[in-house]
Order: structure tokens, then C-alpha cells, then sequence
């Protein structure tokens, strides 16, 4: 079972920034793919960035300017390892809660939120004006 625990949320101005962090453990084979989605209030979750075990990253275009994905497989022979995701010049539109999700196969079509099976607890980001 693929456990993940997001961290990394908080409170921040606008033009700020956030690193958010999401420990991954339980991955059994790959490839495997890691993502970032989020949801505010009132709207449907969307996805924000995704990465698979063999590094191939894709974006929602709108974000690709400001954030960036990476993931930390140094751990991986133990099954672990950490996503992140650094968001800069942060807007009040960016205000969502995160999730991290995480599921098989690969990154080399466009990921929709069926594509993962595991998800996390969610992280509060919200943005101030």
C-alpha cells in the first residue's frame, strides 16, 4: 500500500513563495507516477504538475511558469522517496488546498485525477493580497 504524507502548507503574501513536500513510501514497481493537485473552494480538484520514475515532467500550462516539480528517489531501494513542489510569486488564485497523489504507469500521456490511485491528506495553501 502507497502511503503519502504531505507537508509543507501555510500562509503567505502575494509574490511569495512555499516549498511543499510529499513523503512517499510502499511503491512495490514502476514505473510509477508522482502529481500535484489542488482544490479550492467552491471548484472541481485540478491537477498542477506530475512526474514519473523516470523523470518525464509535464505541467498545467498556466502554472509552468512559476511552478516547479522534482522528486528525490535517493531512498528508493527502500521504496520511499519525496516529492516537492516549489511555488513562486504565489497569487490569492493559488489559494487550495494540495494533494499529493500517486499511482502505476507512466508520464507520457496527459494525466488525468484517475490516474492515481493514492492520495494524501491534502496541505492548506493559502495567499494573501
Amino acid at each position: 500500500q502507497v502511503r503519502l504524507v504531505e507537508s509543507g502548507g501555510g500562509s503567505v503574501q502575494a509574490g511569495g513563495s512555499l516549498r511543499l513536500s510529499c513523503a512517499a513510501s510502499g511503491y512495490v514497481y514502476t514505473p510509477y507516477r508522482m502529481g500535484w493537485f489542488r482544490q479550492a473552494p467552491g471548484k472541481e480538484r485540478e491537477g498542477v504538475a506530475f512526474i514519473d520514475s523516470d523523470g518525464r515532467i509535464s505541467y498545467e500550462d498556466l502554472l509552468k511558469d512559476r511552478f516547479t516539480i522534482s522528486l528525490d528517489n535517493a531512498n528508493a531501494r527502500n521504496s520511499k522517496n519525496t516529492l516537492y513542489l516549489d511555488m513562486n510569486m504565489l497569487t490569492p488564485e493559488d489559494t487550495a488546498m494540495y494533494y499529493c497523489a500517486a499511482g502505476y504507469g507512466d508520464n507520457t500521456r496527459a494525466l488525468r485525477r484517475s490516474d492515481f490511485l493514492y492520495w494524501g491528506q491534502g496541505t492548506q495553501v493559502t495567499v494573501s493580497s
